[in-house]
């Protein structure tokens, strides 16, 4: 019958073997569940970057973000959600911006089988209602740009109201829309 350890070097190699499954069960039990904590922190505050929002009297407004443009093209645009959670409307009156020599409010227009754009003096926040500044219908045309905004920049955004004042809000700029904006996009097509 042949023995199965051969002495001392046998044993040592069965307890290295012991402790190297005690190292492994116990890096299991406190490293591996840290480290999912942290991936998760770390995507928990990248979601949150992506998702803001700003609160101004009874307005709230969603996510303002900007589609990331080539170096050359001469305007941009600002897209957001403003939800108007009082009893009386509020009118979003004017715009401005430091990184544009213009900021307008504007709209898309269906006039016949021609869709147009055109700019707006003001816009009505119905009472308890809300309105989409979306492609493709309400948004911020930006004239006179000092420079294109790049992908993952933010830029300052002034949005002036009739009863809630001014609000600042930071415009992120994005390759793509966001998911509702996408969809809202594509339903107006």
């Amino acid at each position: 019958m042949r023995r199965l350890y051969r002495g001392a070097p046998a044993l040592a190699g069965v307890a290295g073997f012991i402790q190297a499954t005690a190292d492994y069960r116990n890096w299991r039990n406190t490293m591996l569940p840290n480290k999912f904590l942290l991936l998760g922190a770390l995507l928990g505050a990248s979601l949150l970057a992506q998702a803001h929002d700003y609160q101004a009297g009874d307005l709230h407004i969603d996510h303002p973000w900007s589609r990331a443009m080539p170096p050359v093209a001469p305007t941009a645009a600002a897209y957001f959600v403003v939800h108007n959670r009082g009893r009386e409307a509020d009118r979003l009156l004017a715009v401005s911006t430091p990184v544009a020599g213009k900021a307008e409010l504007h709209e898309h227009v269906h006039e016949g089988e021609v869709m147009r754009m055109q700019q707006v003096q003001d816009v009505t926040i119905p009472a308890g209602g809300e309105v989409q500044f979306a492609p493709m219908g309400y948004h911020v045309m930006l004239f006179e740009l000092k420079q294109q905004a790049k992908d993952g920049e933010r830029f300052p955004l002034t949005l002036t109201f009739e009863k809630a004042g001014q609000v600042e809000v930071e415009v992120a700029v994005q390759q793509e829309a966001p998911v509702a904006a996408a969809a809202h996009e594509h339903h107006q097509h």
